[in-house]
């Protein structure tokens, strides 16, 4: 088994994937706005595509840290998705998801949604694995990297004090 250092540095870019989607009727709630769960559902599957691409590996989501709506996305737009792995651990990846809705008539792009996903790749045995470090090129990947590492630092951290609390009561 190699560990980390001995795998391949990968840049975020090699990673990275996009999608589209159209949101019909079938997607959407009473008031002609995408459900939150389609959403999520389409984030999640474009997250595990980079997490598979990072790796060479089969991924597993762990959690989903973060997901902020941050404005509707109707029935007719269309919605672009992009994913990309912002931070490594050892056998764990942070993807970030950027979801933008876009007018179909004017090609208007508006951020709608982003989200941060935990993944952890997995071996032959289903067993945690190795992912290759990334590779940070850009001032943008080294921000995000940082970003996504104060984020697993803080749920490790939040994890601890919610089981203490429970040892206390």
């Amino acid at each position: 088994m190699s560990s980390p250092n001995e795998l391949s540095l990968k840049s975020p870019q090699e990673s990275a994937v996009e999608t589209r989607h159209v949101v019909l009727p079938n997607d959407a709630n009473h008031y002609g706005t995408a459900f939150g769960g389609a959403i999520m559902s389409w984030i999640d599957l474009i997250a595990v595509m980079a997490a598979q691409r990072h790796s060479g590996r089969e991924a597993v989501t762990v959690s989903i840290d973060r997901i902020n709506f941050i404005t509707p996305i109707q029935i007719g737009d269309h919605v672009n998705l992009k994913a990309m792995v912002n931070y490594v651990g050892t056998t764990s990846m942070e993807v970030g998801v950027q979801v933008n809705r876009e007018n179909p008539y004017t090609g208007e792009m508006v951020r709608a949604t982003t989200a941060y996903l935990s993944f952890v790749a997995l071996d032959e045995n289903k067993k945690p694995a190795p992912v290759p470090p990334l590779k940070l090129e850009t001032d943008l990947e080294k921000r995000r990297f940082a970003e996504g590492k104060m984020r697993i630092e803080m749920a490790k951290e939040f994890a601890a004090k919610i089981k203490a609390s429970r040892k206390s009561s």
